[in-house]
C-alpha cells in the first residue's frame, strides 16, 4: 500500500488503504496480494500463543501492527464485500496472502497459521461466488513429513482454490543454498496439489538477489515444478524426459542443451572437457558405458 511521505504504517486510514487499491487496479493491477485474514481475534490469540519466529510476513506484520496499534478490526476483512465489488469491477485476480505462515520449522503447522487458512476458506468461499477469481498463499517453511498433509487441508478447507506456496524450505541450516532447500519442499508440495510454485534464490534470508541469483531461483523452481509434473504423469514432461534420454543415449549435445532448463551452464561444462571424441565426456573417457553399450543393448 501506497505511503505518504513521513507517515507510518499503522497511520493508515482503511480509505487510504483502499484509494490505494482502486488506484492501482485503474493502472491496470490485475493480481493482487492481499492479507485479509489477520483479524483482531487472531491478534490478540497470537500475542498470547507465542512463536519462535513471530509474523514473518511483511504484509502480515502491517497489517498486525496496524490491528493492535489502532485496536480496530482488518480493514480488508471487515470491509471484504467492498474489496470484491473493487475485484468485480475491475476484473482483480485475489492472491490471500498468509500472513502468519510459518518463518521457520518449529513454527510449522501450529495453531495461528491453521486459525487462518480457516478464515481464508471462508474468504474463498465468497469470492466464488462474487465471480471474483481468487487464489491462497500457502506455507513458508515446513518439515518435509508435513507438505503433503498441509497440501490436502488447504485444498479442503479453502474449497479447491489454486495454492501458491512460498517453498516450502524444508530446512532452515541451508543459508546461501535456499533455492535448494525450497525446489525440494516445492516439489513435493506441487505433486501434492500446490498449483503456483514461489521462487526462491540463494540469497534468500541474506541479501538483495543479483540477476544471477534470480537466474539460479527460478531455475530451481523449474526442476521442482518438473519433478512434480512428472510424478504426476503429464504427458508433455514425460515427452520432455523421453526426448532428454533420446538425446542422452545418442550423444546429441546440441539437443541436451536445447532442451535443458539452462541453455549455457551444461555448454560451458562440455566445452571444459575439450575432448576429440563426441561419444564420451571427460566423466568416463574411453570407459563411457553408454558408448560401450551402443547398439547391443
Amino acid at each position: 500500500v501506497t505511503l505518504s511521505k513521513g507517515r507510518e504504517i499503522v497511520d493508515m486510514d482503511p480509505d487510504d488503504i483502499f484509494k490505494a487499491i482502486e488506484n492501482q487496479a485503474r493502472e491496470g493491477v490485475d493480481f493482487m496480494t492481499l492479507h485479509c485474514g489477520i483479524t483482531k481475534d487472531l491478534v490478540s490469540k497470537l500475542e498470547k500463543q507465542k512463536r519462535m519466529m513471530g509474523i514473518v510476513s511483511r504484509g502480515g506484520t502491517f497489517m498486525a501492527s496496524w490491528i493492535k496499534h489502532n485496536e480496530m478490526e482488518n480493514p480488508l476483512y471487515e470491509n471484504y464485500d467492498y474489496l470484491l465489488e473493487l475485484s468485480y469491477e475491475y476484473d482483480i485476480t485475489l492472491s490471500l496472502g498468509d500472513g502468519l505462515r510459518p518463518g521457520c520449522l518449529a513454527d510449522a503447522s501450529d495453531i495461528p497459521q491453521i486459525q487462518e487458512l480457516v478464515n481464508l476458506g471462508g474468504l474463498v468461499k465468497r469470492a466464488q461466488d462474487a465471480d471474483v477469481q481468487v487464489m491462497v498463499e500457502g506455507p513458508g517453511h515446513m518439515p518435509m513429513n508435513q507438505i503433503k498433509a498441509n497440501m490436502e487441508i488447504q485444498k479442503t478447507i479453502c474449497h479447491g482454490a489454486p495454492f501458491y506456496v512460498l517453498g516450502p524450505l524444508v530446512t532452515d541450516l541451508a543459508p546461501g543454498y535456499d533455492h535448494i532447500t525450497s525446489a525440494i519442499g516445492g516439489a513435493i508440495a506441487a505433486s501434492s496439489g500446490a498449483n503456483f510454485l514461489c521462487y526462491v534464490t540463494p540469497a534468500e534470508h541474506l541479501s538483495l538477489p543479483s540477476l544471477e541469483d534470480v537466474k539460479e531461483g527460478v531455475i530451481a523452481s523449474k526442476i521442482a515444478a518438473e519433478a512434480a509434473d512428472v510424478a504426476r504423469g503429464l504427458p508433455q514432461s514425460w515427452m520432455r524426459e523421453r526426448q532428454m534420454a533420446k538425446a542422452r543415449k545418442e550423444f546429441d549435445w546440441e539437443k541436451q542443451f536445447d532442451l535443458a532448463f539452462d541453455k549455457s551452464k551444461p555448454r560451458t561444462y562440455r566445452d571444459k572437457c575439450e575432448l576429440d571424441d563426441d561419444e564420451m565426456c571427460a566423466m568416463c573417457g574411453e570407459y563411457c558405458a553408454v558408448k560401450i553399450a551402443k547398439g547391443d543393448f
